[in-house]
């Protein structure tokens, strides 16, 4: 019990590494069309499967800021099929090394890749999977992201989950320059599931999906690696190259995450995917959802309309859009009328997105 209390004020001290003075820029996600596979994938860390060569790898990843590139390139491919969402990741690095073996442990001790994904994109209720370059993985669900008051399941499984690792050189070895690392996850449509009775295969639909790639600066210490400490023993920090720019320092803002629409195309045919406009809406939402929370920290009151936070309108794909605060005994909320589907778009005080 004393072990996960630690662990859970160790994550969300991590979570809130960001300035207050966060930047009202829309971030622009990045987007991916996963096409179906005819024939399982072998999960075997290697990119043999017939069907990823016939897909595209995403754009090299970014660093989390969106600010500069990192020094190692990341790429990502995905496809699907009835049963596993499919990712096989390409890491770029010289010093390919792990030394934690223990399930649910604190992986990102050690250079990881992350997967987050949000499958009905509320930010609510989403899932984190860390795996390390010796295949031990920490997958977890979150409730809520941790500027809220969020419980962490640190105790849930993807049961059934593949991953298989391959490095290009040797691993724990720092006598040789090494290529990099490959990374092959096949996870269970299964794990995601909302309801007992309910179909969760994401079928010409799109989820909120985001990567992370942390790498540490290290030292070889008797031909040892471990993280890199300053002249006063404080390990430097890691670096955060990302699929899709959080613009901040902070995995755990999900509506920033990019899209993956699961296309019912065979891998090697053409599809398109256009990020809907509501979906623009909402990214516009969730400016003054921060907004209002820098108001709040700044006033010690809320606002209680868009005049408060906004000195301009909002306009999306040429329509002006009306979002209104309303003001409740329980709470707050924002909400727009879409000018594009005609829906109500929600967001409420503790940052979970709703459509009527």
């Amino acid at each position: 019990m004393i072990l996960k209390i630690n662990l859970l004020t160790l994550l969300c001290a991590v979570a809130t590494m960001t300035t207050f003075a966060q930047s009202q820029t829309t971030i622009i996600p990045e987007s991916y069309i996963a096409y179906h596979c005819p024939e399982p994938i072998e999960i075997d860390g290697k990119d043999t499967d017939a069907s990823w060569n016939k897909v595209d790898w995403t754009n090299l990843f970014i660093d989390i800021e969106g600010i500069k590139k990192p020094t190692y390139d990341t790429q990502v491919k995905m496809l699907w099929d009835a049963t596993y969402f499919y990712i096989l990741v390409k890491m770029e690095e010289p010093h390919v090394w792990a030394d934690i073996t223990e399930h649910d442990a604190i992986i990102f001790y050690n250079n990881d890749f992350e997967v987050f994904i949000d499958p009905d994109g509320d930010t609510h209720n989403y899932y984190e999977i860390e795996v390390n370059a010796i295949n031990t993985v920490w997958d977890l669900f979150i409730n809520k992201p941790y500027r809220e008051n969020n419980v962490v399941l640190n105790d849930w499984t993807a049961t059934g989950m593949k991953t298989a690792i391959t490095i290009d050189g040797t691993l724990n070895n720092p006598k040789d320059t090494d290529k990099g690392w490959m990374l092959e996850m096949a996870i269970p449509w299964d794990v995601f599931k909302k309801a007992y009775f309910e179909e969760n295969v994401p079928k010409d639909d799109f989820w909120r999906v985001n990567f992370s790639r942390v790498n540490w600066d290290h030292d070889i210490t008797e031909g040892t690696y471990g993280r890199k400490k300053d002249a006063k023993g404080d390990y430097l920090p890691e670096y955060n190259w990302v699929w899709s720019s959080q613009g901040v320092i902070n995995m755990h803002e999900p509506e920033k995450w990019g899209y993956v629409y699961f296309s019912s195309k065979e891998a090697g045919e053409k599809d398109t995917f256009e990020i809907p406009n509501d979906e623009k809406i909402k990214w516009e939402m969730y400016n003054l959802f921060r907004a209002q929370k820098k108001h709040y920290e700044t006033n010690k009151q809320w606002a209680t309309s868009v005049e408060q936070l906004y000195s301009s309108p909002i306009v999306v794909e040429g329509k002006t859009i009306r979002p209104k605060i309303e003001t409740h005994s329980f709470g707050w909320t924002i909400s727009a009328k879409s000018p594009f589907t005609d829906k109500t778009l929600i967001i409420k005080e503790d940052g979970e997105f709703l459509s009527q």
